[in-house]
């Protein structure tokens, strides 16, 4: 390899802040690179991969960039390709494989010198390249590029498509330049020489309605007709949607019984936006009559279906029924979200049904269906609230056994053994999180100094605050009245003056910290007067 080593540290750098990529990428005239100049410090002279095929053409190339998962690679292979190997020439494949790669990567300064080139090159090309281009733009947050891009595409001899056109508008709505998407709306015709479409009408109403001019979204399609369009469901699931966002069921509801009038049936979507906008106001009994009518209809409910009414029914404190609906969507084969789970074990278990949420958890297991650390630790919570510690233990060793616990899940069962007294097992459980390269957190010392001084061992807190210190992680205020309390509790008054030193040699005392010493301590205790001085120093500035 000669001389890349400059031209990789650059494509790094692009790559760790892919917005600002511009500024590090040197832009290289690829048609008048010449072997003995000395631009070749960018990139390689010698194959960038080995073994590098003997013969070489277009089709192979493209898979071999396709393959490559280093983007520097991908494009060193392109480079040398065109330039290096025995005549080969691009031809817009290669080109739209290395373009569609480094846009995706927001690697967009060197994109864009591979679109000049190929602008230079005249070879025939597509508009599928512009559609990535521009896609990528607005995934980005770059909307006027994709403007721009758009509006180069003629100079490649390539003529827009409503393809190009509705990647733009989608891409500006993603972006919330509604404004944009009427603007190229308007003039898509006269301007652009696009004829828009059911799909290009469907985004403008979209805009609109985000923008919360729903008026103007159903003046759009009073209009489709004349601009030859016909309405779909997803024309009027939109507008629907849009009267829902505000509350307007009335109007909403108007939209639905108009889109049955016009000879539509309304999908497994529009029937879930019409329920979601009665949950949203409080109206279960209507959202569960949407859902009925949509089984009689022979419309089968999706997973969004069932998680908008399985959260209505767990806010409803309707276990039961939520319950019923969770079963029913693992038999469909729908994997829940891991928050809609957690919100079923909430309300089951707030019911004192822990039993049925262990039911939840093993149900799922059975389905296929691995649930993560945050339904683990929510089950777990509600077993050590029950002071059924063990059984939490045993379903925390069960997940062990094929998934990683979180802090969060390590956390919640030293939390609960540590209540009830078992801090051997806390112990146990702390060293197996260590080890596993889980450090613990100032909740998880929290809960073992409170353990400690719960068992009447206040002397062990100091112990493990001083060994918190140590490892940099730094006490807050509710470590301090965990152990203050915990001393005072055993009538160790004494030692608390050098709790509040240990923390004041340490260095690192929050605002809050010192409030809480001087509040609870001065005028108590006879501390030191150097302490005290600190103290009130410290409380000033």
């Amino acid at each position: 390899m000669m001389h890349h080593t400059q031209f990789h540290h650059r494509l790094e750098i692009g790559l760790l802040h892919p917005i600002t990529i511009v500024r590090y990428f040197t832009t290289v005239d690829l048609s008048t690179v010449d072997p003995s100049s000395s631009l070749l410090q960018y990139y390689t002279v010698t194959p960038p991969i080995k073994p590098w095929p003997q013969r070489l053409y277009p089709k192979r190339l493209v898979s071999m960039i396709n393959r490559q998962q280093n983007l520097d690679l991908a494009l060193q292979i392109f480079l040398y390709a065109g330039k290096f190997h025995p005549n080969f020439s691009q031809n817009y494949d290669t080109y739209q494989s290395i373009i569609h790669k480094l846009s995706r990567a927001r690697a967009f300064e060197p994109m864009e010198s591979l679109l000049s080139h190929l602008q230079n090159s005249k070879l025939k090309c597509g508009e599928n390249i512009f559609i990535s281009v521009i896609r990528n733009y607005g995934i980005a947050s770059l909307p006027k590029l994709a403007v721009k891009t758009f509006l180069r595409i003629e100079k490649f001899n390539v003529q827009r498509s409503v393809r190009s056109l509705n990647t733009l508008l989608n891409a500006l709505v993603q972006n919330k330049r509604y404004d944009l998407v009427h603007l190229m709306f308007k003039n898509s015709k006269t301007k652009f020489n696009v004829v828009p479409n059911v799909f290009t009408g469907n985004i403008l109403i979209k805009a609109l309605c985000q923008k919360n001019d729903v008026e103007a979204a159903y003046k759009v399609l009073d209009e489709m007709p004349a601009m030859g369009m016909v309405p779909n469901v997803v024309t009027y699931t939109t507008i629907l949607g849009g009267y829902v966002a505000r509350g307007d069921m009335r109007n909403a509801k108007r939209v639905f019984v108009e889109l049955l009038d016009r000879g539509w049936l309304p999908d497994a979507t529009t029937y879930t936006v019409l329920m979601d906008g009665y949950c949203r106001l409080g109206k279960f009994n209507e959202a569960v009559k949407v859902m009925d009518e949509m089984e009689e209809n022979g419309v089968a409910p999706n997973e969004v279906t069932y998680g908008v009414m399985i959260e209505a029914f767990c806010k409803e404190k309707k276990s039961g029924e939520a319950l019923n609906l969770f079963d029913d969507m693992l038999e469909r084969k729908y994997i829940p979200s891991s928050s809609l789970c957690c919100k079923v074990i909430d309300v089951l278990c707030e019911e004192g049904k822990v039993e049925e949420g262990c039911y939840l958890w093993k149900k799922m297991l059975k389905n296929d269906c691995l649930p993560d650390n945050a339904i683990l630790s929510t089950l777990i919570y509600w077993l050590c609230k029950e002071g059924k510690v063990w059984e939490a233990r045993k379903l925390f060793d069960e997940f062990e056994k094929g998934s990683v616990p979180s802090l969060l899940t390590y956390n919640t069962l030293i939390n609960g053994m540590c209540e009830r007294g078992e801090l051997s097992e806390a112990g146990k459980l702390w060293d197996d999180m260590v080890e596993k390269g889980c450090n613990p957190n100032v909740f998880t010392y929290n809960m073992l100094i409170k353990g400690f001084c719960k068992t009447g061992n206040a002397m062990e807190g100091i112990r493990i605050l001083e060994e918190m210190l140590d490892k940099g992680c730094l006490p807050n205020k509710v470590t301090y009245i965990i152990l203050i309390d915990g001393l005072q509790g055993m009538g160790k008054e004494g030692q608390v003056g050098k709790v509040v030193s240990i923390a004041m040699s340490s260095g690192r005392v929050d605002r809050s910290s010192w409030n809480l010493f001087l509040t609870k301590i001065v005028g108590k205790l006879d501390i030191e007067a150097d302490v005290l001085d600190q103290l009130l120093l410290e409380s000033a500035t």
